[in-house]
């Protein structure tokens, strides 16, 4: 027995002994690695279910761009390829019904335009010659023709039109804006008096015709939102999401419409919801139309419910009844009676489905996965899945959730050299102050879900840095996400990567407090009104769980956020001194200079309650300006000039406010630059200065002895 039991210490030793070799092996992730990486995106499973095409970024930091290709990978196992590629970027690849043919957009030729491929990627030819390029686009569902969004000048005609005018506005010396209107610019770019539109076209070519003309777009902008038009099986008719409203800036109030393929008046079908209605998609039978719908209008981050309309009574119902999550992408079930979803749940996602008859049963669960599309016999999915330790990379599943298999591993090389750290979950409890409601979800709770009296629980993610040791003290950094309607997920990215963080040293730290999304509604709702109250309440107390672990020194504990997350940290300056350093980026910091100079006023008109000049309450309570006197913290700004949603002005305001008070402080700003930093090199300075400037502040010795 004791001989069995120092065999047993001997490999344990063994086995130890090597893990710990190979963890040293492996380096702790730089930008260069992060630039490296190919991004997968887009999974699009032909309809014999045998071959998925995707999409490769690939970035070139020196030529400051990413380069975007066609790939495909067989469903059944084996080498990925590139189908389609150019000088320029090939992406958006869409399958024809037969599968015989790929559509996708180009620039190789200047703006996107559709092209058509053989099902190989021979044989391109363009299809469309659209002014101002194709944003997105749909197959017909008879394969004869696309339709697709492009921005036109409502008043003009034709495309040509569109054409002329945009190329002497181009020519002009004269770039000055006249507006009278509001919504005259959107998130990073002036509108200049174009609409978006709906067009189509023959898959052969020729001549595109506008569906949707007026001067009101269609559809209406989104971020990163599933399309919001389809066209009936029968390739007769267009499903589509437009905005009415007179003051389109104060309004969300989407509603769908339908217009023949042939041209002619568009018919309302959602006039009796005040919220938003979009994301139209057709049964396979033609009978029903699904869509995503919200009940309140100027309320962005409304539950997002799954609607049904009837085509032959015009009924409505609504299918997520007593489902306290919101609805994301929707796919048709091949039978026209159930329908595939994704929806956002605790950091996570869940792939489910939906009977048309009532009730949402989880198909796969804590995943991150993206860009869901279905085999034509309704037997296999392929969606992109990532990780906070692991990019995007092509999966399939069976339609019952089973089996599902990673396809692709084109970053394995790289990932194999990187000592990366997954994501640990952890919670804890939260704010007193916030709103606590019980409500059923089946298999799925809200984290609010705990009884009268009772404090919410809060879920965050851990990432330790490289050769973690529980015995030694590590500087923290805590990230605060945006929104504030939105959270940190388990999955791979490229603006807030928390790998970079822990490649430095730190334990980084990323809670989702009241406000966030993927925990219920009513958890989502708090946040509405309060924006300094329970969330800064929660994200304290998440610190102090942070101390109470032993591993986080509480003299270096830094934090930093961008958006919403940008205001908690100016929240926090004013507030706590118990953080040693911040980095404010693209932050709200005065909530009635705010207010005059965003876009998207039906935001912080429902955020506060009204306007500022009759209902100040709530902008003079939670704005971080007005409490300066007791900013002390040092603290790195950073804006860029085009970012219309949170202008320039607000971190402008904030850097000479901590430069006057004699704060220690540093502005990094980009003429270049929205919301986000994006472009490579950009990117590679943005890590760059705020690593150092936490290393300074939270590391003996500052940056110089970090490196």
């Amino acid at each position: 027995m004791k001989r069995f039991y120092l065999h047993t210490v001997l490999i344990v030793f063994v086995v130890a002994s090597a893990v710990t070799v190979l963890a040293q092996g492996r380096r702790p992730m730089s930008f260069d690695d992060l630039v490296a990486v190919k991004r997968i995106a887009d999974a699009q499973i032909s309809p014999d279910g045998r071959r998925i095409a995707f999409v490769v970024t690939v970035v070139d930091k020196t030529a400051n761009r990413g380069k975007r290709s066609i790939w495909t990978v067989p469903t059944a196992g084996g080498d990925a390829r590139e189908l389609i590629t150019s000088d320029r970027n090939d992406d958006t690849p869409r399958w024809s019904r037969d599968g015989r043919r790929l559509a996708f957009l180009s620039s190789r030729e200047g703006s996107p335009q559709i092209y058509l491929a053989d099902a190989d990627g021979s044989n391109a030819r363009r299809v469309t010659s659209a002014p101002e390029g194709v944003a997105e686009f749909v197959w017909s569902g008879d394969g004869k023709n696309f339709v697709f969004a492009t921005d036109v000048y409502p008043d003009c005609p034709t495309l040509k039109c569109t054409a002329e005018r945009s190329e002497a506005a181009e020519s002009s010396k004269v770039k000055a804006v006249i507006a009278d209107r509001l919504l005259f610019r959107h998130w990073n770019a002036f509108k200049h008096g174009k609409r978006s539109h709906l067009f189509v076209v023959s898959a052969d070519g020729g001549d595109a015709r506008d569906l949707t003309p007026g001067d009101y777009d269609a559809p209406p902008f989104s971020l990163g939102d599933p399309t919001a038009f389809d066209v009936s099986p029968d390739g007769r008719e267009l499903a589509f999401a437009r905005n009415t409203e007179t003051v389109e800036a104060t309004s969300t109030n989407n509603d769908i419409f339908i217009v023949p393929l042939s041209g002619g008046e568009a018919r309302r079908i959602t006039g009796g919801n005040p919220g938003s209605d979009t994301t139209p998609r057709y049964s396979p039978d033609g009978r029903w139309i699904a869509y995503r719908s919200q009940a309140r209008n100027g309320y962005e981050a409304d539950r997002f419910r799954l609607m049904l309309y009837d085509r032959q009574s015009g009924a409505v119902k609504e299918l997520s009844t007593n489902f306290d999550r919101w609805i994301g992408e929707l796919v048709w079930a091949p039978d026209s009676g159930r329908i595939f979803i994704v929806a956002e749940d605790r950091g996570r996602e869940m792939i489910g489905v939906v009977s048309i008859d009532g009730g949402i049963r989880p198909l796969i669960e804590k995943t991150s996965s993206s860009g869901l599309t279905l085999s034509s016999d309704g037997r296999t999915f392929a969606f992109t899945r990532s990780s906070i330790m692991m990019p995007a990379e092509v999966f399939t599943a069976s339609s019952e959730g089973a089996n599902a298999v990673q396809l692709t591993r084109l970053n394995s090389e790289l990932l194999s050299q990187l000592d990366l750290a997954p994501a640990e979950d952890f919670e804890y409890e939260g704010s007193r102050t916030a709103v606590n409601r019980s409500v059923k979800l089946g298999r799925l709770r809200t984290s609010t879900d705990l009884g009268p009296g009772r404090t919410a629980r809060i879920h965050g993610f851990i990432v330790k840095p490289p050769q973690f040791d529980a015995g030694r003290k590590y500087p923290m950094v805590l990230l605060i996400h945006g929104g504030p309607q939105g959270a940190w997920h388990d999955s791979w990215g490229y603006r807030w990567n928390p790998q970079m963080w822990a490649a430095r040293g730190y334990v980084v730290v990323l809670i989702n407090p009241h406000g966030s999304t993927g925990y219920g509604q009513a958890f989502t709702e708090q946040i509405s009104g309060e924006w300094g109250g329970a969330v800064y309440e929660d994200l304290m107390k998440g610190v102090d769980h942070m101390i109470a672990t032993g591993y986080v020194d509480p003299a270096r504990i830094g934090a930093a956020g961008g958006s919403y997350g940008g205001y908690m940290v100016n929240w926090m300056l004013g507030r706590t001194d118990r953080f040693k350093a911040f980095v404010s980026h693209a932050g709200v910091y005065n909530l009635t200079s705010m207010y005059g100079a965003t876009e998207e006023l039906w935001f912080v008109e429902w955020e506060f309650k009204g306007v500022p000049w009759e209902k100040p309450e709530l902008y003079t309570k939670w704005s971080p300006h007005l409490h300066a006197k007791n900013f002390k913290t040092p603290t790195l700004v950073v804006h860029g000039e085009l970012d219309y949603r949170v202008p320039v002005g607000e971190g402008l305001q904030l850097y000479t406010t901590l430069q006057r008070r004699g704060v220690p402080s540093k502005l990094l700003y980009y003429p270049d630059e929205g919301h986000w930093i994006l472009k490579p090199q950009n990117s590679e300075l943005w890590y760059r200065t705020v690593l150092d400037w936490f290393d300074q502040w939270l590391k003996p010795g500052g940056a110089t002895a970090s490196r």
